[in-house]
C-alpha cells in the first residue's frame, strides 16, 4: 500500500484520519497511519496546547497533523456576544421546545455551558493555526476549502504542507492556484460537509484536472481495504477517512452508557447505511448527519430554515451537548457519512487498521489473478 506519500510523511500506509478525538489521532498515527486531529472543538487556544502536548507525548515520535475550520467570516465577527445578538429568538425557542419534546435533559447546574463552538470562526480558526505551528505537525487540512493566502504562507514558512477538500475538479483547481499541496477529493456520501458528486465519479475528476501537479487524497464512502484499493486504483495517492473511527474502541467523546459504549457510537452501531441525511442544521452548510429524532424534528412541517454559517451551530453548540451527554443515542446529532452501515462493533484503532491493510492486500492479489 506505498505511494509517494509514505515516503513524504514518513508513514507506513497513506491512510489519513481525520478525527475530534486526541486519543483516536495518537492510535492511527501509531498504527502506521496519519492521524489528523480536529481542531474546531477548541474554543480557547490554551485547551489546544494541552491535547497537542498530550499527541506530542503519545504518538511515539510519528508524524500526526491537525484540521481547522476557516469559512467566511460573517459580520460583526469578533465575539461571542456580538454573534449571539445575530440569533432570532424564534429560533432559540424551537431549538428548546424540539429538545424539551424529545426528552433531552438539560446539563447539570455545575456543568459549563457551550456558547457554541467557536472554531467555525475565521478569528479562533487563525489562533488554532498559530498554537498549531509551535509542535511538530506534519500537516494542516482545512475543513472548508481553501484558508487564506496569508494563512497557506505562514504554514508553508514553517515547512508545513497544507491539505483541503474539494467537492468538485473546479474547487480542486482552485486549490491549486492558492497553493494547496493535497487535495482531500471528497464524495457525496462522506460525513460532513460534502458536495452533490459521488466519489466513485469525483476522485478520477479531480486527479485528472489536477494532472499530478498536487497530491489527491480520496475520501467518502471508505471503511475497508476494498475501497481503499479501489481509490487508488482511481488516481488518489492516499485516502481520506473519518467515520469509521467513530466506533473505535480509543473513541472518548459523549456519554458512556452501561454497555462502555458511547451514546454516540450505540447510535452509529444501530444504523444501516440508507439512515444518514444531508443537512444545513448542523453548521449552516450541507453536511451528512447521522438520521434521528433530532434530524427528523428540523426535517417536519413549520420548522425554520437553519441559520448561515457559523449562526447555526452556534445555535445549536448547546443542544449537541445536551445530547451527547444524554442516554438515548436516538437523538443524537452527529456526522457520519454512509458507510456507517458497515460499524457493526468496536474495536481498536491497530485492528482497523490492520483490516484495511489485509483487505487491500486481498483485493489487489484478486485484482492481480484476474488480470492474469
Amino acid at each position: 500500500m506505498k505511494t509517494e506519500l509514505c515516503d513524504r510523511f514518513g508513514i507506513e500506509y497513506p491512510i489519513f484520519v481525520f478525527t475530534p478525538s486526541e486519543k483516536v489521532a495518537a492510535a492511527v498515527t501509531r498504527a502506521g497511519g496519519l492521524g489528523v486531529l480536529g481542531c474546531v472543538r477548541f474554543n480557547d487556544a490554551d485547551d489546544l496546547e494541552r491535547v497537542l502536548q498530550w499527541m506530542d507525548a503519545n504518538t511515539d515520535g510519528k508524524p500526526y497533523g491537525v484540521d481547522i475550520v476557516m469559512p467566511a467570516k460573517v459580520p460583526t465577527e469578533g465575539s461571542s456576544v456580538d454573534i449571539n445578538k445575530l440569533i432570532p429568538q424564534d429560533m432559540r425557542d424551537f431549538v428548546d421546545k424540539t429538545l424539551a419534546d424529545l426528552g433531552v435533559p438539560p446539563l447539570s447546574d455545575d456543568e459549563e455551558k457551550s456558547e457554541g463552538v467557536l472554531g467555525w470562526l475565521h478569528s479562533v480558526a487563525r489562533s488554532h493555526v498559530e498554537v498549531a505551528l509551535k509542535h511538530p505537525i506534519k500537516l494542516i487540512a482545512n475543513a472548508l476549502g481553501s484558508p487564506p493566502k496569508d494563512v497557506i504562507d505562514q504554514v508553508h514558512a514553517a515547512g508545513v504542507p497544507v491539505a483541503a477538500l474539494a467537492g468538485s475538479a473546479k474547487h480542486a483547481l482552485r486549490h491549486l492556484d492558492i497553493g494547496v499541496d493535497i487535495v482531500i477529493a471528497q464524495g457525496h456520501e462522506a460525513g460532513g460537509h460534502t458536495g452533490e458528486i459521488a466519489s466513485m465519479v469525483l476522485v478520477p475528476e479531480v486527479v485528472d484536472a489536477l494532472d499530478g501537479r498536487a497530491a489527491v487524497l480520496a475520501a467518502g464512502g471508505i471503511g475497508s481495504g476494498r475501497q481503499v484499493a479501489a481509490a487508488l486504483a482511481l488516481g488518489a495517492q492516499g485516502v481520506w477517512m473519518g467515520s469509521a473511527f467513530l466506533t473505535a474502541a480509543e473513541y472518548d467523546l459523549g456519554e458512556r452508557l452501561p454497555s462502555g459504549r458511547s451514546v454516540i457510537q450505540e447510535a452509529m452501531l444501530a444504523a444501516t447505511s440508507s439512515e444518514t441525511v444531508r443537512r444545513r442544521i448542523y453548521t449552516g452548510k450541507p453536511a451528512r448527519l447521522l438520521k434521528s429524532r433530532w434530524t427528523d424534528a428540523w426535517d417536519a412541517d413549520g420548522a425554520p430554515e437553519p441559520l448561515p454559517m457559523p449562526l447555526q451551530n452556534i445555535l445549536v453548540s448547546e443542544a449537541h451537548q445536551r445530547m451527547s451527554e444524554s442516554t438515548d443515542p436516538t437523538t443524537v446529532a452527529m456526522p457520519v457519512g454512509q458507510i456507517v452501515g458497515r460499524m457493526n462493533e468496536i474495536r481498536p484503532v491497530a485492528d482497523i487498521v490492520g483490516e484495511l491493510v489485509s483487505g487491500f492486500e486481498d483485493a489487489t492479489r484478486r485484482l492481480d489473478g484476474i488480470r492474469g
